[in-house]
């Protein structure tokens, strides 16, 4: 799995220049993210209220993704290494879009590729239907060969949500953003709203 990071980051050789959106340019009434309760790779029940404290990076995506998630996962994890000690404060997570398949045990190999504080979630169809309907992420299964359904695509989106401390939205990154850019807009968040004195 570590050779998936590595492909990745040679993919992002020339990524497409990138502009974090955060509350104040959404739409009013608009917003992201909501309560969940869903597995981690290890089986244990991980809930957002676990979280607060400590920023989320949150990616939803896949393990049978072809391009999009292991792309954006090794900005991810570049982002975090670029802010050293800071990262700390960040807890990344990723969710997938397809439970059917995404077994705590698959997640587990899977995520591993990319940075050891990563913690992949999956649940039930009815509890990844709830998060991701709280985040506003679309996703449909694409069936390539009627003749073998159970070898699907998932089309989803591909945004990465940065969320708070208390657990509110603060920020979109899109597709390529690069990991220094991630990183830097990340380090504008942690800035505003530095730890608690121990913390």
């Amino acid at each position: 799995m570590r050779l998936l990071r590595t492909l990745a980051l040679l993919l992002l050789l020339a990524p497409l220049p990138a502009v974090a959106a955060g509350p104040e340019d959404l739409p009013a009434g608009l917003s992201f993210g909501g309560p969940f309760e869903l597995v981690d790779q290890y089986g244990r029940t991980r809930r957002d209220t676990d979280f607060r404290g400590r920023f989320l990076l949150i990616f939803f995506g896949y393990t049978g993704c072809p391009d999009v998630c292991p792309l954006d996962l090794a900005v991810m994890a570049g982002a975090l290494d670029l802010l050293g000690e800071e990262a700390d404060r960040i807890q990344p997570l990723f969710v997938t879009v397809d439970p059917a398949r995404d077994t705590p045990e698959v997640l587990a190999d899977f995520v591993s590729g990319f940075h050891p504080r990563l913690l992949g979630l999956t649940g039930s169809e009815a509890q990844i239907r709830a998060v991701t309907r709280a985040y506003r992420v679309h996703r449909r299964k694409v069936i390539v060969d009627p003749e073998h359904p159970e070898d699907y695509l998932v089309d989803h989106g591909s945004l990465t949500y940065l969320m708070g401390p208390d657990g509110r939205f603060r920020t979109l990154l899109p597709h390529k953003t690069t990991a220094e850019r991630m990183a830097a807009v990340i380090r504008t968040y942690l800035a505003r709203e530095p730890a608690p004195p121990g913390g």
